[in-house]
């Protein structure tokens, strides 16, 4: 049985992979590219030598761009990183390059430097959450602050120098392509981390009630038989009493929590009640969660 799913675990991360390279590829050649928006990373590089190259009659493909800057970084993080990291970062970075040519056979997306900038990052930012879903890399800037840290400046976290490096591939785009471009490009790099971070964290958000109170019992009884969700109790001690007392967590959907707070106030009146977002739930009752052997 362990066998059996700890493949379909693979086939599910690759299938992610190459959905999430070719959701990438198309948002970088049909919305970024198109109004030369440098987002930083190799696809940034990619695209400041694309323009030049076309300026010079021979423009060399995004894709082939991407593969060839990336070889050097996966060569090096093959000595400082996890040979399976870089194995299936160095396919991520294949599907990538040849999504990036494929891609441009597609129909052209009509859209002026905004909607360029916004819809790339939608695109853009949830491939990237596919792909790390999938245990992987694009490469690029991540892979090179992530060797940069591992190899050389462990006093200095990835996030840093990522975007350090990020920085810098902009900051180039903004001497190539004018400060109004670089603008529109920042714009499009948070809209992809805020999708990135909503794919890797979920989207459905639930919501965790703390609950005090001196009928801790009775209430669990009732949340149990009224809205079927389980209940933890954790040992608390009120400071100013010096009591210990039970305090109550419970993990609802939000359209739960209307109905836990009727419940716990009809039975104790001065119940004490903490609500704190969840931005994901994995178990019974909530996401299914698929552990790899």
């Amino acid at each position: 049985m362990n066998i059996i799913q700890s493949r379909r675990t693979q086939i599910r991360d690759y299938l992610l992979l190459v959905v999430g390279a070719y959701i990438m590829a198309f948002a970088i050649v049909k919305f970024w590219a198109p109004h030369d928006l440098v987002t930083g990373g190799v696809s940034g590089l990619s695209i400041i030598i694309y323009h030049y190259t076309e300026i010079m009659g021979r423009a060399v493909p995004l894709g082939a761009s991407n593969f060839i800057l990336n070889v050097p970084l996966l060569v090096l993080g093959w000595r400082t990183m996890g040979k399976t990291f870089i194995a299936r970062t160095a396919f991520t970075t294949v599907l990538v390059s040849v999504a990036m040519y494929t891609v441009r056979m597609l129909p052209d997306i009509p859209s002026d430097v905004l909607l360029g900038s916004v819809f790339g990052g939608i695109f853009c930012g949830f491939g990237i959450g596919l792909i790390v879903r999938a245990m992987s890399s694009t490469g690029g800037t991540v892979l090179l602050a992530s060797i940069l840290h591992n190899g050389f400046l462990r006093h200095i976290s990835v996030g840093k120098l990522l975007f350090g490096c990020d920085f810098i591939v902009i900051v180039v785009g903004l001497f190539v392509f004018g400060p109004e471009s670089a603008m529109y490009a920042v714009i499009g790099v948070f809209v992809s981390t805020k999708v990135t971070d909503a794919v890797l964290e979920g989207f459905s958000f639930s919501k965790a009630a703390y609950i005090i109170s001196d009928k801790s019992a009775e209430i669990s009884d009732e949340i149990f038989i009224r809205i079927n969700r389980g209940v933890t109790e954790i040992s608390a001690r009120g400071m100013y009493t010096k009591e210990p007392r039970g305090m109550l967590m419970c993990v609802v959907s939000g359209r739960e929590l209307v109905q836990l707070k009727q419940l716990v106030y009809d039975m104790d009146k001065g119940a004490f009640i903490i609500v704190a977002d969840v931005r994901e739930v994995l178990g019974e009752g909530f996401s299914p969660h698929n552990t790899p052997a």
